[in-house]
This record gives structure tokens, sequence and C-alpha cells, in this order.
């Protein structure tokens, strides 16, 4: 991606298009900076694979019409002088525009399948970048009985989704949506709390692309046949697995932490109890992953001996990994010196 002039372009006006939008003072501005950073995005996405241009048109069409119906809302917003329009209901479409831009269910249905057409690189501008806008200006306006029902949606979507999935990108996809029900959740409760959430979960996102990059992985059995000469890189690769599901020793556990622990605080067990089961579901999927690769008694060829890979990714996978699997004591550490 970065060896082409023109990418470097349309990724610096993405990321200003992004900014414009967190930055705006009024919802018009906000619809402008949106815009700017869907056009730039089309141009990185479509590198002259069919399955690369089908999700660009895909990824077109939807935040198009999310757009046009945000910018709708805003008008009326605008005309408040109208008798016949609340601002309940335009708070409403508003809040669902911005749901359908960020991929949350019930509005999530595009996002698996542009996932599935997209190079590793633009999946994972995909599921963080790309979110930054949306969320934020989802947290200027909190509807209140959409959240919820987002937030408990999202969750199972997320976790029920990913349950049959042989492709890794629909995985990260579904794995994807259930983590924006939490971040929705960390939301309703603290502003604060979702971002440092979403860099949890963007951190832990790049480990696990940036190991599927270098290797070419893109669907489950692939997982299996490539590190029999390499046990220590298919060990990490399944802690960053487990570690992006949530599970307790490692570092993804921290953020869940964050919001059981806001979500206790404001009586709101119900949503805590139906989250905490989803994502025990999404671990149960990671874990039967894993479960496999874990074994000891597990077949493995004996002439696959050599990698060729370039020693400067493979220490900085190493680091990542150890960074996902073991950043929870760590912090702990750090925590309990200061």
């Amino acid at each position: 991606m970065f060896n082409n002039s023109s990418k470097i372009m349309f990724l610096s006006i993405l990321m200003m298009g992004t900014m414009i939008s967190i930055s705006a003072n009024s919802w018009l501005g906000a619809w402008m900076g949106l815009e700017i950073n869907l056009l730039a995005f089309i141009p990185l996405m479509s590198d002259n694979k069919l399955m690369s241009t089908e999700a660009a048109l895909k990824y077109f069409l939807t935040q198009a019409l999310a757009s046009s119906i945000f910018l709708f809302a805003v008008i009326l917003f605008l005309l408040n002088s109208s008798k016949y329009y609340s601002n309940y209901f335009m708070e409403m479409i508003i809040f669902s525009a911005l749901l359908l831009k960020s991929g949350s269910a019930p509005f999530h249905f595009w996002f698996p399948n542009v996932m599935e057409g997209l190079s590793w690189l633009n999946a994972l501008i995909l599921m963080t970048w790309q979110k930054i806008a949306p969320l934020m200006l989802i947290s200027y306006l909190i509807f209140k009985p959409l959240i919820i029902v987002s937030i408990l949606l999202s969750s199972l979507i997320g976790a029920l989704g990913g349950l049959n999935q042989t492709s890794l990108r629909k995985l990260m996809a579904y794995s994807s949506i259930n983590h924006l029900g939490w971040m929705l959740a960390a939301m309703y409760n603290n502003n604060m709390l979702w971002m440092t959430y979403f860099m949890f979960y963007s951190f832990l996102s790049f480990a696990m692309i940036f190991m599927f990059n270098m290797f070419k992985i893109s669907h489950i059995n692939q997982l299996f046949s490539l590190f029999f000469y390499q046990k220590t890189m298919k060990f990490f690769l399944f802690f960053n697995l487990l570690s992006l599901g949530g599970l307790p020793p490692f570092l993804g556990f921290f953020p869940k932490m964050l919001v059981i622990q806001s979500l206790t605080i404001n009586n709101q067990l119900f949503l805590l109890t139906f989250m905490v089961l989803m994502t025990l579901i999404t671990l149960y999927f990671y874990m039967r992953l894993c479960y496999s690769a874990f074994m000891l008694n597990y077949y493995e060829n004996n002439w696959l001996t050599n990698s060729n890979y370039n020693l400067f990714s493979m220490k900085s996978i190493l680091f990542l990994s150890f960074l996902s699997s073991f950043g929870l004591f760590m912090i702990y550490s750090l925590y309990f010196l200061f």
C-alpha cells in the first residue's frame, strides 16, 4: 500500500476527513468530514481485484445511503421551526444513520461482506480508523432507547455470526461487531471509557492482522498447516486470538473489566449479564480454533522445517504478541508501583 504516492495521498485525505468530523462544531461540518473520509477510502479499497471492487461498491452504496439519511435529518434539524417533526424523531434518524456508518447491529449486514473482499491492511483501516468518526458523533448524541437495542443486538450478532465461519476476515468482522457492542455500552455511561476500549481493541486487531498479513492467512485451515516449524509463532497467534476475545490472563480482558466495572457501578446488571454471556460464545469459537493447535497429539508433517520470513517482521510480531499476551500483568505491576 505505502509504495504508491497516490495511496499515501488518499490515506492522508482519509485521516483529514476523520479529523474534520470529530472537530466540527456543526452537524453539517461533521457530514462534510464523513464524506471526505468515504471518498478517500474508496480508491484505497479498489486494488484491481474483482472481490475488492465489489467490496468498494457495497461500501460506497451503504455509506452513501447513511450519509444521505444523516444529511436529511440534519436539514430537518436546521428547519426546527416546522411543527411536524419533533427533536426526538430527528435524533433517532441521525443516530440510526451513524450506527449504519459504524457497522453496528441492527445495521451491520454490509460489514462482513465488505470485509471479505478487502486486503488485510484495508480491513484493519475499516475495523479501526473508519469507526472513529461515527463513534465520536454517536457519543455527542446518545439516543438512549436505540443505543440499548444496538448494544444487545451487536453483542448477540457478533457472537452468533462467527460460529459457523471459516473465513478469518468474516471472523474478525463479527468479532468487531461484538466489540462495537462493548464500546457502545462503555459510551452509555462514560465518554472517556469507550476511547480507552477502542485503543486497546485497535492494538489487539493490529497485532492479529499484522500476523495474518505477513503469513498471508485467510482461512482457518491455513492456521493449522502453517506453523509446523515454529511452535512459538503458533502459540503467540492463538494467545492473540484469546486476548482479542477477552480471556482474563491476557491484555484484552483489561478494557472489558473497565466496562464491567462501569456497568456494575451504574446498576445495569441485565445488560452486563447478557454481554458477558455473548462474549463467552465468542470465546467458544476462539477456543475451538485453539483447541486443536494446543493439543499434544496433533498430527504434523515432518518435512516443513524452514522459514523464509524477514527477521525484523518476525521480531515485531513476537513483540506485539508478547504485549498482547502479558500486557495485563505489566499494567497491574505499574498500577501497584505508582
